[in-house]
């Protein structure tokens, strides 16, 4: 009887979790219930083991719902970017943004300056994936992508609807907010999120020119100066000022296996950089 009125117990304990939404603690608890009737767990020990294991669980589930909705590109790590390239930038410093903790609870921004191909999107993207890993929620687009799609909702008369939503993103990675256009369509709706989120959330964005040029984004120079003074109010700026690494590795690839570059003549690496640019 009392083997029959054991099955039964766990029978309905099954069930209760199932109706509680406990799936951590459904995984665990005939493991850990075994492990307690062997060795005599007081009953306090037996119940923080299973709330323990379901916290874990539930943090766990969570990161990886949040890692999905993030649409980080792939493979953009800290470990793989490659610091001694980018020899201004403070690898420490990256690490500590990195950690999101300061500036994300204040509503700063980070903007990353530099040419094409010079890591700025691998850095965004990386500190991202970081902040992912340490709770925080976050989003990544290309400017161009987001603004056409809140231009849309503008038509729909549902633009502060699609800015409400972003709110949910302790960060948002705006990459190459320069390839955006005035000249496309109406992009004031850009500037509508930055004072949107304004002290509230932070943004991370990738640039590829200087303050000044960024007249042809706006409607007009009021508007880009008010979006410019909301963005570097709170803000760290990096300036990543390099060679472009796709460059660098396309004339690897065209140099091959010949003589090293520290030989290379002059007109030699005046034609492998048009040859490359070129292929490129």
């Amino acid at each position: 009887m009392t083997g029959i009125a054991t099955s039964v117990d766990a029978a309905r304990v099954e069930l209760l979790l199932n109706e509680l939404r406990l799936p951590g603690v459904k995984a665990i608890w005939p493991k850990l219930a075994a492990q307690s009737d062997k060795e005599g767990w007081p009953a306090a020990r037996f119940l923080a083991a299973l709330a323990e294991h379901e916290a874990s669980d539930r943090t766990r589930r969570r990161i990886e719902r949040h890692m999905v909705e993030a649409r980080l590109p792939a493979g953009k790590t800290l470990a793989t970017f490659d610091f001694e390239s980018v020899p201004m930038l403070s690898k420490a410093q990256a690490m500590a943004l990195a950690a999101g903790d300061a500036w994300l609870k204040a509503g700063a921004n980070l903007l990353l300056f530099g040419p094409p191909g010079g890591g700025k999107t691998h850095l965004g993207a990386a500190i991202g994936l970081a902040l992912v890993e340490n709770g925080w929620r976050v989003l990544f687009a290309r400017t161009t992508d987001l603004v056409q799609r809140l231009q849309v909702a503008r038509r729909e008369l549902a633009l502060e609807s699609a800015i409400a939503k972003l709110d949910r993103y302790d960060l948002l990675i705006l990459d190459d907010i320069t390839y955006v256009s005035k000249d496309q369509a109406e992009t004031s709706v850009l500037f509508e999120l930055i004072a949107a989120r304004y002290e509230r959330r932070s943004l991370l964005i990738t640039a590829n020119q200087p303050f000044g040029e960024w007249g042809r984004i706006f409607p007009d120079q009021a508007m880009t100066l008010a979006a410019i003074d909301r963005l570097v109010h709170h803000a760290t700026i990096l300036e990543m000022n390099v060679e472009s690494y796709r460059r660098k590795v396309a004339l690897d690839r065209k140099r091959g296996p010949g003589r090293p570059p520290v030989h290379t003549t002059p007109n030699e690496l005046d034609k492998t950089a048009i040859d490359a640019g070129s292929a490129a």
